[in-house]
């Protein structure tokens, strides 16, 4: 499985980008793609990125969403990169 992994991975963000301007669909095929405990990990996930947007601090972050400071660092470094998917996707909402 492993040597097919970037191609199982291409294919799936061409499924998401084709059926993304159906919200609903979008919305049965993550919750089936994954587990309910993937899906509130992402969503937490994004939920950091958010609030390091608006400057919450680290550790205010990790108390809120009850998280290790270390996942909230994570998303930090990722943030730091001008020219991410955190960031660029950030522009695109927030327009």
């Amino acid at each position: 499985m492993k040597n097919n992994s970037d191609q199982y991975k291409k294919e799936l963000i061409e499924v998401m980008f084709k059926i993304a301007k159906d919200k609903e669909l979008l919305a049965d095929f993550i919750k089936e793609i994954l587990t309910p405990r993937e899906f509130d990990n992402l969503g937490v996930r994004w939920q950091i990125v958010e609030r390091l947007e608006k400057g919450e601090h680290h550790q205010a972050i990790a108390e809120a969403l009850h998280l290790g400071v270390s996942t909230v660092t994570r998303g930090s470094r990722e943030m730091r990169n001008k020219n991410g998917g955190f960031r660029r996707a950030l522009k695109v909402i927030h327009k």
